[in-house]
């Protein structure tokens, strides 16, 4: 196997890891905000964060399906830019795998 196939996968298999663990963090999040959260709830910097280092998939169908966050702006940049920066780098390395 050439190391960009397994580069790829290996890109592949971290979107979507951390898509998933971005969406459950949205659904918690939304759970504990539901039940009155506090102080426990999940930071919007941590939620934000996952979102711009590869869960940008996962916030996005999160927010759609827990309505979650829906009505703050900077959540919608920072998911688009984070989805247009993953598609960006996956075409890329697909690019370079089959040259």
């Amino acid at each position: 196997m050439k190391y960009e196939l397994l580069i790829l996968l290996i890109y592949c298999g971290v979107l979507v890891f951390m898509s998933l663990i971005t969406f459950f963090l949205f659904g918690k999040d939304k759970k504990m905000a539901q039940n009155g959260g506090g102080p426990k709830r999940i930071k919007e910097k941590i939620l934000l964060g996952f979102c711009a280092l590869g869960g940008a998939i996962g916030g996005f169908l999160g927010r759609i399906v827990f309505h979650h966050k829906t009505d703050k702006s900077y959540f919608s940049f920072t998911i688009y830019l984070g989805i247009l920066v993953e598609a960006a780098a996956l075409g890329f390395i697909a690019f370079i795998a089959f040259k």
